[in-house]
């Protein structure tokens, strides 16, 4: 054992560097697993993993069955890092419980346990097995009887010859827990041999029983008997949690039985629960605690029933719900470690010390899954493990207990270099060395010893407090801290200033929404000091970059005066000045009242509705400091366009009436109101809007505008009106009333129309005379009754079509585009149907009828001109009468040509002269071509440049002698004229101003425009440069 003065050293070096966080004891990465290792395994290897870390690096050692394992002797086992390699593995020799063990100088600890196991499969010892004789309908069991073996089995029966197996079902079950295959009624088909073939899961190698014959006697058929369970789970299944539960049951029994599960205590089966094949298999997976309780398996047929019982119960391994963790602890301190872990049965717990039991004694108390150390010494420092387990497992956790022994050090708490004050204030000089145990205290003042009163205390963690500060307090302070391994001490300066006082407080004020003000905050300070204003708003501090819109600081270094710009409602509240040094702190407030418009009307309520009113209540909002003078009410129907003020009885709501009347509503429309409050300063928000109610309904009394008609097909009368808007009907259940009588009797007819969306009523009858007037007038009526009717009007009724053509059709062409057509009318009494005018269709000759041009004239008018049509191109014309009720019968077809298109060519080489007020105009002849009109003559076209008419002089020359004023500028054109119309025209041409008595000038054919300046006895010829 290491000496008290070798422990204190080696902690002590090894704690002090152990700040860095770089020494510390071993801690597992990764822990071994349970391992089944196949007999038959081409790798002659096992590999228990396990990895450390810790500083220093951890030793690596290895238990087997608790007993260390000598590495350094037995060649068998190598280490691979700290993983455990076991070569050429023995079953006898290697099987059982291993564990990873770690050690550094800070302790050591060890692993969870895992278990080695070795899977394998022997063959069948014997290699015949004797025949087995049933009746036909009786039930049978095959024994498998499996070799010893190791790790998981699975079964299955060859049935005669391989591939052929038994296919499982309602008669036939093969048990995965005994290997058995029953049979639960043997027929006629199952006559053969049968193979039980074994599989170990783990090592997957097969082997295969003798064959067992089944034959049948001959001495009879088995009767009918009531099921025999031949296949049934334990009386107490212990389940793992988490684990997927197996429960096997299967009867014998003729007729073949049923299978069914259930639950004893009346509970339905869980859900996730699952039936195989012939339902003798039931699968629980992931088995929880609510899973548990007593299962029974019912076996039933016609012959009667059995039944077989099955208690599971729950289990869990142990669980970590509380792990221990690493503890530093002075010498002489307390130590008190606590885990808890779940588990089902309840776990027990121990503890280890650097892998060994730690047993209660002295200073070290036990109680379940708590550790108690008094008094900690440095022998106590090192790795400690709480153990938790049941029956079904054992679960490790690990922590360090680091024990600091240490002189007083102030190397990394030094006294604060140096502290201010304010004269009166009080003052804490922190004394914090590292130590360990725990120093005394003691202060100095320069270097005098400094002695306690009521104003000076050493507080019990060492550092020292003055209270009510004065001048004479000001200077240097020492801190000596000691314990038994040593003394320290620490220097610090106090420094007193003068305290921070408010000059000028802000004040309380009363603004108006949209003002600007500034509330002051201006201080005394020691200069020598830096000072920061802050301001907080209703207890927040206000962020000046963010709420920069409204807030700005302002004044000098010993004022932070508060500047708030176009105040609303929200900035109403109490505003706080903080005035901050490195030795005091204070604060002035002020409170912000903000008057504005009110707040929203609450609550508004529609208490009664009638026809035309509504009788409404709301509670009044925020008055926001100012009262509210009136109220206003405003209401919103589907078919308003947004919110209209409405009128009321009282017709002027003042600010103390909560209660109004609105009047002047249209019966049977859905309102909502909402109520606006007003004040001195304005106008507030409206309210929220009141539900919606409907006006009740009344007699109609908007009768429909307009109304009129004629027109439609033989013996009609069309009348038209315009419907009633839905907000003016009143009522539901509304429509038109429509009555009629021929002009000049006295009694009416009438009809209802029952859609309120119906605008045109006709009346048909045979008898009804064509184009005869008749008394019109339109009523409306609802739920309620009748309204009143329009106003009477004057309607025709159908008139017939014409019935004879025009005669006398003739067509001449004036132009390449245009064709006059004139026609006689129908004598009148040889025609029925009023004649309203005439319509001319006009079609090229490759053209279809159909597709003819068509042109209405109106009243008495038989002529008229067919314009736009194609140059030297032959026409039909046809004429018919129309009126309201169609068009007539049409006129013989008859026909024109075109004349030929008017010359393409303009006039050439204009030239111009002017002399004694005349303009003398010259262009070269047009000539046309072939497939164009011959020229007849030019029309002259001039105008004054800042006038829109123009004057035209036609010549049959190439010449023009114009008398015009030489005071303006003009613009002429020159066109050729033909028997197919006008040609093209020149350019446009410009004659300036002219000053002398006598210029010449030309212009280009081919320019846009020309511009020319007159020089006496000069002639200038000038290509224009833009269009005029």
């Amino acid at each position: 054992m290491r000496l008290l003065w070798e422990l204190l050293v080696l902690h002590s070096v090894m704690l002090c560097l152990a700040d860095d966080n770089t020494l510390h004891g071993p801690v597992f990465l990764q822990e071994p697993d349970s391992i089944i290792f196949p007999l038959d395994s081409e790798e002659r290897k096992v590999k228990l993993s396990c990895e450390v870390k810790g500083n220093p690096r951890p030793t690596i050692g290895w238990k087997l069955n608790g007993s260390s394992i000598d590495l350094g002797m037995d060649f068998h086992y190598s280490l691979l890092g700290g993983a455990l390699l076991i070569n050429n593995p023995n079953k006898s020799q290697d099987a059982g419980t291993y564990q990873c063990v770690a050690t550094n100088p800070f302790g050591t600890i060890v692993s969870r346990e895992a278990k080695l196991q070795f899977a394998y499969l022997e063959n069948f010892k014997t290699r015949t097995r004797s025949t087995v004789s049933v009746r036909q309908g009786q039930g049978m069991v095959l024994l498998c009887g499996p070799p010893p073996h190791s790790g998981e089995l699975t079964y299955a029966w060859i049935f005669n010859e391989y591939p052929t197996f038994v296919h499982q079902d309602n008669r036939r079950f093969v048990s995965q827990e005994t290997g058995n295959l029953y049979i639960a009624k043997v027929e006629t088909s199952d006559v053969g041999n049968y193979t039980c073939v074994v599989t170990n899961t783990v090592t997957n190698s097969k082997v295969l029983g003798p064959p067992t014959p089944l034959v049948l006697r001959n001495d009879g058929v088995m009767g009918e008997y009531e099921p025999k369970i031949e296949v049934q789970f334990p009386e107490t299944v212990p389940s793992a949690k988490g684990t997927t539960v197996k429960l096997e049951c299967f009867a014998l029994g003729n007729p073949v039985p049923t299978i069914s599960w259930r639950r004893a205590d009346g509970k339905p089966l869980p859900r996730k629960a699952r039936r195989h094949r012939s339902s003798g298999l039931l699968e629980i997976p992931n088995f929880q605690q609510e899973d548990a309780g007593l299962y029974e398996c019912v076996a039933e047929n016609v012959r009667g029933r059995n039944v077989a019982r099955g208690q599971l119960t729950f289990y869990a391994q142990p669980s970590w719900t509380q792990q221990i963790r690493d503890v530093r602890a002075a010498i002489e301190e307390r130590v008190s470690w606590e885990c808890r872990a779940s588990g089902r049965p309840k776990p027990s717990y121990r503890w280890l010390k650097d892998g060994e039991p730690l047993l209660p004694q002295g200073r070290v108390q036990l109680e379940q899954g708590s550790l108690t150390i008094a008094n900690v010494s440095l022998s106590d420092a090192g790795m400690y493990q709480c153990v938790a387990e049941n029956r079904h497992g054992v679960i490790f956790a690990s922590a360090e207990l680091s024990v600091i022994a240490i002189g007083p050090d102030f190397s990394k708490t030094l006294l604060k270099k140096l502290t201010l004050v304010k004269v009166g204030g009080e003052v804490i000089i922190e004394c914090k060395p590292k130590a360990s145990p725990r120093p005394t205290y003691s202060w100095k003042k320069g270097k005098d010893i400094l002695r306690e009163n009521d104003r000076i205390t050493v507080l019990d963690d060492g550092s020292l407090r003055i209270v009510n500060v004065t001048k004479a307090d000001a200077g240097s302070y020492t801190c000596i801290a000691t314990n038994h391994f040593g003394t320290a001490s620490s220097t610090g300066s106090l420094v007193v200033k003068d305290p921070t006082r408010v000059m000028v407080s802000p004040f309380s004020m009363d603004v108006t929404v949209g003002e600007s003000i500034v509330l002051p905050c201006q201080v005394s300070h020691d200069h020598s000091l830096d000072i920061e204003f802050t301001w907080s708003f209703n207890g927040h501090l206000i962020d000046f970059d963010k709420d920069g819109d409204h807030f700005e600081k302002v004044g000098g270094d010993s004022a932070g005066d508060l500047m708030i710009r176009s105040i609303q409602l929200k900035h109403a509240g109490k505003y706080v000045c903080m005035v901050q040094t490195s030795v005091d702190k204070l604060s002035a407030a002020a409170d912000l009242i903000v008057r504005g418009p009110p707040g929203p009307p609450e609550a508004v309520t529609i208490e009664e509705v009638t026809d035309s009113t509504a009788h409404l209540s709301w509670r009044p909002g925020a008055d926001n400091h100012s009262p509210i003078t009136m109220y206003v009410v405003q209401a919103r129907t589907p078919f308003s366009v947004g919110w209209q003020a409405v009128s009321t009885v009282p017709e002027v709501i003042d600010g103390r009436t909560f209660t109004a009347t609105v009047v002047g509503l249209n019966p049977w429309v859905e309102y909502e109101f909402r109520v606006v409050a007003a004040n001195l300063i304005g106008i507030g928000e409206p309210s929220s809007p009141s539900e919606k109610r409907r006006t009740e309904e009344a007699l109609p009394e908007v009768t429909p505008a307009n109304v009129s008609g004629g027109g439609g097909s033989k013996s009609e009368l069309v009348i038209t009106w315009e419907t009633v808007p839905e907000e003016l009907q009143n009522g539901g259940g509304f429509g038109y009333v429509v009555a009629f009588r021929p002009l000049g009797t006295v009694s009416w007819m009438q009809t209802v129309v029952a859609s309120p969306d119906a605008a045109r009523y006709v009346f048909r009858n045979e008898s009804l005379p064509p184009f005869s007037p008749y008394e019109v007038k339109v009523g409306v009526y609802n739920n309620k009754g009748e309204g009143s009717f329009s106003p009477v009007t004057v309607v025709y009724s159908a008139e017939e079509e014409p019935t004879r053509a025009p005669t006398t059709v003739l067509a001449r062409s004036i132009s390449a585009s245009d064709v006059e057509v004139s026609w006689a009318p129908p004598w009148e009494n040889q025609h029925k149907g009023r004649i309203q005018g005439y319509e001319v269709r006009c079609w090229r000759h490759d053209e279809k009828e159909e597709n003819a041009k068509r042109i209405r004239t109106v009243g008495n008018q038989t002529s008229t001109k067919v314009s736009n049509l194609r140059g030297n191109a032959l026409y039909h014309l046809a004429v018919r009468a129309y009126n309201t009720a169609g068009t007539g019968p049409s006129s013989a077809a008859v026909n024109v040509t075109t004349k030929k298109p008017p010359p393409s060519q303009p006039p050439g080489n204009i030239v111009w002269n002017s002399s004694d007020s005349k303009i003398i105009l010259n262009w070269d002849q047009v000539k046309a071509l072939d497939n164009e009109s011959e020229v007849r003559g030019y029309k002259v076209l001039y105008r004054w440049n800042r006038e829109s008419s123009t004057s035209v002089i036609e010549t049959n020359k190439t010449s023009v002698e114009l008398s015009l004023p030489f005071d303006e500028d003009y613009i002429i054109e020159i066109k050729p004229f033909s028997d197919g119309g006008d040609g093209s025209s020149s350019e446009q041409i410009r004659i300036p101003k002219i000053s002398n008595a006598y210029a010449r000038g030309s212009g280009s054919s081919t320019s846009s425009a020309c511009t020319l300046s007159a020089l006496s006895t000069i002639m200038i010829s000038l290509t224009a440069r833009s269009s005029l």
